[in-house]
């Protein structure tokens, strides 16, 4: 056991997220996303809900702060946005709490955060999620794509 680390974080998760480089993106997904589908290295996280590990990773795990090869600032952080057929009729609190979590670590707090549609999530994570950490989070639109920083 190592201390000062969150137990919930797995020796496989903790590998994973030390193997990370700067830019490269893990994807913490609730129970209806499809995660094998999506990427080819996906961790269990079994009876865990996606806030719980956020928090837990956001321990050990930096945000990334530089903005893109666009020279402009881009969120670390993003959300899969509603569906047209969904917006006023399904309600995200979880973004609320994930946005206390992220402030906890993150000075920018809710700047830290950009939305995407499904399809547009589903590419990223096709094409840049190191990880799928699938939990049984049951919350709807409840999926996470983060960007790791630079340790300093």
């Amino acid at each position: 056991m190592l201390k000062g680390i969150p137990t919930i974080l797995s020796p496989e998760l903790l590998m994973v997220l030390d193997d990370m480089g700067h830019t490269d993106e893990l994807v913490i997904a609730d129970g209806n996303f499809p995660g094998s589908t999506m990427c080819d290295y996906v961790i269990r996280a079994d009876g865990l809900g996606v806030p719980e590990v956020l928090d837990a990773i956001l321990t050990v795990f930096p945000l990334d702060t530089y903005p893109n090869s666009k020279g402009e600032e881009d969120a670390p952080c993003t959300l899969m946005a509603l569906e047209p057929g969904d917006v006023g009729k399904v309600a995200t609190p979880i973004w609320d709490e994930y946005k206390k979590i992220v402030a906890k670590y993150d000075e920018r707090g809710e700047k830290a955060f950009k939305e995407i549609n499904k399809w547009k999530f589903y590419d990223q994570t096709k094409e840049r999620a190191k990880v799928v950490i699938q939990t049984t989070e049951t919350a709807i639109y409840a999926n996470i794509i983060l960007r790791k920083g630079v340790v300093i």
